[in-house]
């Protein structure tokens, strides 16, 4: 639901259009209240879970929308619950484990207990004792549960929404973003292989646009530039789906080496040579129909990673204007082979908090986020690469992905 108290921004967003950001937006505590009442408790559909990850009834996680945690769960029918981390009683977060078992939910404070839907079971001493205390007459356990969100199975994905008229996932997401959500996840049994956890200083729209510029990677990444991965001169498109929040960034690998997309990048070692090649022994599949990497910003939540055999998904967690944490799942597919499964981990190491290449990745948000802090009120960021125009692209030399993300964001911030 919409924050109901109006907007008293000081500041103004002068500019028309969505190719100049003020520094502010990443770092004033005003806008960041209004991005978790406006977009993450806002009529999105935000990640929580891999369904794999609770196969059987009574399996639950703790996960977060936004900064709020909630507690994803099987129920003994099979069904998936999301319930809010928070005591109806009192307001006690009464779940602490990451995952686990259980036939309820019990508060550790006064032991209300719950069903696994979050429905309110238990009161002590409801009644008082010997005729004295108790709950008035009126309370009724059905006005009582745990505040239940709406949930969405996609082909093994889980997502969750606060908010009572979020559309349904396919019109989120539009046929462009839901064609390629649907590649990866076409409806194969995942199989969860490990996570990786990072908190990054600096705001969390900063990640979102890392994962929406395409400009860097071949600029940045050692590793992309030299063997071919990611580069200004690999076939690629940027798309985005009408709304311009979600986007997918595609390519094709070619074999790097010199050529005109290393001229002059400090970052090309022209003489670099693996110790270990079977980070570069990749199997082609065959659903992958063209692209050997495809990066989902499915706003404002998760980024989906296939970047040729590894694949991830990378939930945002908010942690305040100046910084997030960053919850890495990488998955595989039950009937990959050992081989395969094997090939999928040596190439995760690329990614994750201390991969070749999202390292990078969380020192620049780090360097961005000192530079916001020190900017002065009519600073602003430059994203004009590829014009002042917002369309898909069919090259990366474009911040047009970036462009589209925040004409949407201004739209729904109303800045």
């Amino acid at each position: 639901m919409n924050d109901p108290r109006p907007i008293t921004f000081v500041r103004q967003w002068k500019k028309e259009g969505s190719s100049r950001m003020p520094y502010w937006i990443y770092t004033d505590p005003e806008v960041y209240r209004r991005e978790q009442e406006r977009l993450f408790n806002g009529p999105h559909w935000n990640y929580v879970a891999l369904e794999a990850e609770i196969p059987n009834p009574g399996d639950f996680k703790r996960s977060y929308v936004g900064e709020r945690s909630v507690i994803v769960v099987r129920d003994e029918d099979g069904s998936i619950s999301v319930v809010e981390n928070r005591c109806a009683h009192r307001g006690a977060q009464f779940c602490q484990e990451h995952k686990g078992n259980k036939k309820e939910f019990v508060c550790p404070y006064h032991q209300w207990n719950y069903d696994l839907k979050g429905n309110l079971l238990g009161v002590p001493f409801l009644r008082g004792i010997k005729g004295k205390g108790g709950m008035p007459k009126d309370f009724k356990r059905e006005n009582h549960s745990l505040t239940q969100l709406k949930v969405h199975v996609h082909n093994g994905v889980v997502f969750a929404s606060f908010h009572p008229d979020v559309p349904d996932f396919e019109t989120f997401l539009g046929p462009t973003m839901l064609k390629y959500f649907e590649r990866v996840f076409d409806g194969r049994k995942l199989k969860v292989l490990g996570y990786n956890r990072q908190r990054v200083r600096g705001n969390w729209k900063l990640i979102h646009e890392n994962l929406k510029d395409c400009y860097h990677p071949g600029l940045l990444h050692t590793w992309f530039v030299n063997f071919g991965l990611w580069r200004a001169d690999n076939d690629s498109l940027n798309l985005m789906d009408d709304s311009h929040a979600h986007s997918a960034m595609v390519t094709v690998r070619n074999q790097g080496g010199k050529g005109e997309a290393t001229a002059g990048i400090s970052s090309f070692r022209e003489h670099m040579e693996l110790n270990d090649p079977r980070f570069l022994d990749v199997e082609t599949e065959p659903w992958w129909d063209g692209p050997t990497a495809v990066i989902q910003s499915i706003f404002p939540s998760v980024i989906m990673q296939q970047q040729v055999n590894s694949l991830a998904v990378r939930h945002l967690v908010p942690r305040g204007p100046g910084a997030f944490d960053y919850i890495w799942t990488q998955f595989g597919f039950e009937d990959d082979s050992p081989e395969l499964t094997q090939r999928r981990l040596r190439q995760g190491n690329l990614f994750g908090h201390a991969g070749f290449v999202s390292a990078d990745d969380a020192e620049i948000t780090d360097l961005l986020e000192a530079g916001a802090m020190q900017a002065t009120e009519s600073d602003e960021t430059l994203c004009e690469l590829g014009g002042h125009e917002i369309a898909d692209t069919d090259t990366h030399v474009s911040e047009t992905l970036i462009r589209g993300m925040y004409q949407y964001y201004r739209k729904i911030m109303e800045i």
